[in-house]
Protein backbone atom coordinates (compact mmCIF):
# COMPACT_ATOMS: atom_id res chain seq x y z
CA UNK A 1 0.00 0.00 0.00
CA UNK A 2 1.12 3.57 -0.61
CA UNK A 3 -0.19 7.04 0.08
CA UNK A 4 -1.57 8.34 -3.20
CA UNK A 5 -2.87 11.87 -2.54
CA UNK A 6 -3.56 14.51 0.07
CA UNK A 7 -7.02 16.11 -0.18
CA UNK A 8 -7.99 19.52 1.12
CA UNK A 9 -11.39 21.17 1.08
CA UNK A 10 -11.84 24.48 -0.75
CA UNK A 11 -14.73 26.85 -1.30
CA UNK A 12 -13.71 28.19 -4.71
CA UNK A 13 -11.91 25.69 -6.93
CA UNK A 14 -10.58 28.23 -9.45
CA UNK A 15 -9.34 30.61 -6.77
CA UNK A 16 -7.55 27.76 -4.99
CA UNK A 17 -6.08 26.39 -8.22
CA UNK A 18 -4.64 29.84 -8.91
CA UNK A 19 -3.30 30.16 -5.34
CA UNK A 20 -1.43 26.84 -5.46
CA UNK A 21 -0.12 27.56 -8.94
CA UNK A 22 0.98 31.12 -8.10
CA UNK A 23 2.84 30.21 -4.91
CA UNK A 24 3.96 26.62 -5.41
CA UNK A 25 3.92 26.05 -9.16
CA UNK A 26 1.36 23.25 -8.92
CA UNK A 27 -0.58 22.60 -12.11
CA UNK A 28 -3.84 20.81 -12.76
CA UNK A 29 -3.53 17.16 -13.76
CA UNK A 30 -7.23 16.26 -13.75
CA UNK A 31 -10.47 18.16 -13.18
CA UNK A 32 -13.17 15.71 -12.19
CA UNK A 33 -16.27 17.76 -11.38
CA UNK A 34 -15.51 19.07 -7.90
CA UNK A 35 -12.28 17.11 -7.42
CA UNK A 36 -9.17 18.60 -8.95
CA UNK A 37 -5.84 16.79 -8.83
CA UNK A 38 -2.77 19.01 -8.94
CA UNK A 39 0.82 18.02 -9.54
CA UNK A 40 2.64 16.64 -6.49
CA UNK A 41 -0.55 14.76 -5.53
CA UNK A 42 -2.53 17.58 -3.94
CA UNK A 43 -6.29 17.21 -4.45
CA UNK A 44 -8.70 20.11 -4.11
CA UNK A 45 -12.25 19.08 -3.31
CA UNK A 46 -15.26 21.36 -3.44
CA UNK A 47 -16.58 22.07 0.06
CA UNK A 48 -20.16 21.20 -0.96
CA UNK A 49 -19.12 17.68 -1.99
CA UNK A 50 -17.11 17.14 1.18
CA UNK A 51 -19.99 18.31 3.39
CA UNK A 52 -22.30 15.90 1.60
CA UNK A 53 -19.88 12.98 2.08
CA UNK A 54 -19.27 13.69 5.75
CA UNK A 55 -22.61 15.07 6.80
CA UNK A 56 -20.70 17.47 9.06
CA UNK A 57 -19.64 21.08 9.17
CA UNK A 58 -16.23 21.96 7.72
CA UNK A 59 -13.84 23.44 10.31
CA UNK A 60 -11.29 25.76 8.72
CA UNK A 61 -8.14 26.75 10.63
CA UNK A 62 -8.34 23.51 12.61
CA UNK A 63 -4.56 23.29 13.19
CA UNK A 64 -4.42 19.48 13.30
CA UNK A 65 -2.59 19.05 9.99
CA UNK A 66 -0.58 21.09 7.51
CA UNK A 67 0.79 21.03 4.01
CA UNK A 68 4.59 21.23 4.19
CA UNK A 69 6.72 22.66 1.39
CA UNK A 70 10.47 23.25 1.24
CA UNK A 71 11.99 26.25 -0.52
CA UNK A 72 15.70 27.00 -0.81
CA UNK A 73 15.15 30.74 -1.38
CA UNK A 74 12.60 31.40 1.34
CA UNK A 75 13.19 35.15 1.21
CA UNK A 76 12.09 35.26 -2.45
CA UNK A 77 9.10 33.09 -1.57
CA UNK A 78 8.09 35.46 1.23
CA UNK A 79 8.33 38.44 -1.13
CA UNK A 80 6.11 36.63 -3.65
CA UNK A 81 3.61 35.70 -0.92
CA UNK A 82 3.37 39.29 0.31
CA UNK A 83 3.08 40.67 -3.22
CA UNK A 84 0.42 38.22 -4.48
CA UNK A 85 -1.53 37.69 -1.25
CA UNK A 86 -0.87 40.68 1.04
CA UNK A 87 -3.80 39.85 3.32
CA UNK A 88 -2.73 36.25 3.95
CA UNK A 89 -3.30 35.14 7.54
CA UNK A 90 -0.07 34.12 9.25
CA UNK A 91 0.11 31.55 12.02
CA UNK A 92 3.70 32.54 12.63
CA UNK A 93 5.82 35.02 10.76
CA UNK A 94 9.20 33.83 9.47
CA UNK A 95 11.24 32.33 12.28
CA UNK A 96 14.35 30.20 12.66
CA UNK A 97 14.19 27.00 14.69
CA UNK A 98 17.01 26.04 17.06
CA UNK A 99 18.25 23.52 14.45
CA UNK A 100 18.71 26.33 11.91
CA UNK A 101 15.70 25.79 9.65
CA UNK A 102 13.81 28.95 8.69
CA UNK A 103 10.03 28.49 8.43
CA UNK A 104 6.80 30.40 8.00
CA UNK A 105 3.26 29.15 8.62
CA UNK A 106 0.07 30.60 7.21
CA UNK A 107 -3.43 29.63 6.13
CA UNK A 108 -4.42 29.26 2.52
CA UNK A 109 -7.55 31.06 1.32
CA UNK A 110 -9.77 28.35 2.86
CA UNK A 111 -8.08 27.97 6.24
CA UNK A 112 -5.81 25.02 5.38
CA UNK A 113 -2.52 25.33 7.28
CA UNK A 114 0.67 25.60 5.21
CA UNK A 115 4.29 25.54 6.34
CA UNK A 116 7.16 26.57 4.09
CA UNK A 117 10.65 25.89 5.32
CA UNK A 118 14.19 25.82 4.08
CA UNK A 119 15.47 22.31 3.25
CA UNK A 120 16.89 20.37 6.17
Amino acid sequence: MRLKNILIVVKDMERSKKFYHDLFGLDMVLDNDGNMILTEGLVLQDEKIWKEFLGRTIVPEHNSSELYFEEQDIEAFLEKLEKLYPSIQYVNRPMTHSWGQKVVRFYDLDGNLIEVGTPM
